[in-house]
């Protein structure tokens, strides 16, 4: 089965999976269940989800069983989006081609939309983890890579380093590991903590992949489509955003990135099996245009 085939089963997986978790939401005011399925039925790539998936095809389990654990990372993935976009974050008026959930629902709704799919998310994990121990070490990879040794570290350093001359190479990297890196490492440690395999290895290789997201991200912000993208573009520059553009130029943050994802296949050297999903995954990221 090649790359485009595999991604497809695995993401059809999840979103029939989601439709139907969605289906069942029943929260008052209705506003509220309204709200946050408006954001987490937008559609988007489910990176998350996917790599959480291919990682458990990876190891030899049945990844369709850990589907409340993958609707686990979207809630907390999809809550970051709605609360980057607000005006005091981001203030984006687009997510994912549509208005943001606060141009939708006003910004208090949205704020307790993002708040409630939090707390879902880790109801999600606790159910999972209350008879299955692997669970519930996966569970403690998802809470710390979202919380504050991940990537709420990661967005206050966003905010501390914006329009501020002093910031460079250094302050760059921790924004990327931090704000990207460790929520696209968490669905493969989570599967590696379930299999009992190469934990550490996949955290290596979620890191850096994580890195070339945000440095690509960053890439398209200069010189991607607003209509592919489905978010307003050139707005990192205008606010004096920290990025690899403005630290390296255009050109030399298109070799780092280049650099970057021959780092990803090198440490997918040290994971055990068939990694070619997740190489082909490697240059999906760095030749997205989206």
């Amino acid at each position: 089965m090649n790359f485009q085939a595999r991604y497809d089963r695995y993401l059809d997986v999840f979103e029939r999976g989601l439709q139907a978790f969605c289906g069942d939401m029943r929260y008052e005011p209705p506003v509220l269940t309204e709200s946050m399925r408006y954001s987490l039925l937008s559609g988007g790539k489910r990176v998350r989800p996917v790599l959480f998936f291919a990682a458990l095809d990876l190891f030899g389990l049945p990844y369709p069983e850990r589907l409340p654990l993958a609707i686990a990372l979207e809630c907390i993935h999809t809550y970051s989006l709605i609360h980057d976009d607000l005006p005091a974050m981001d203030n984006d008026d687009f997510r994912r081609g549509r208005p943001s959930n606060h141009k939708r629902f006003g910004e208090g709704n949205a704020i307790l939309a993002g708040d409630a799919l939090l707390s879902l998310a880790f109801d999600l994990l606790l159910r999972e983890s209350k008879e299955d121990p692997r669970a519930l070490e996966a569970a403690i990879e998802l809470s710390r890579a979202a919380g504050a040794e991940g990537m709420i570290a990661g967005q206050s350093a966003d905010l501390l380093y914006t329009a501020n001359e002093t910031c460079g190479e250094r302050e760059l990297s921790f924004v990327y590991v931090h704000k990207t890196g460790k929520l696209i490492a968490a669905p493969l440690c989570m599967a590696a903590a379930i299999a009992g395999r190469e934990k550490e290895q996949m955290r290596a290789f979620g890191e850096e992949l994580g890195t070339l997201f945000q440095l690509t991200d960053d890439i398209l912000d200069m010189k991607g489509e607003s209509a592919k993208m489905g978010k307003t573009l050139g707005k990192d520059e205008k606010e004096r955003k920290l990025t690899c553009v403005g630290v390296y130029g255009l050109r030399a943050s298109e070799e780092l990135a280049d650099a970057c994802a021959a780092r990803c296949l090198l440490a997918l050297k040290d994971i055990s099996g068939d990694v070619g999903f997740l190489s082909d995954f490697v240059s999906l990221v760095r030749n997205r245009n989206h």
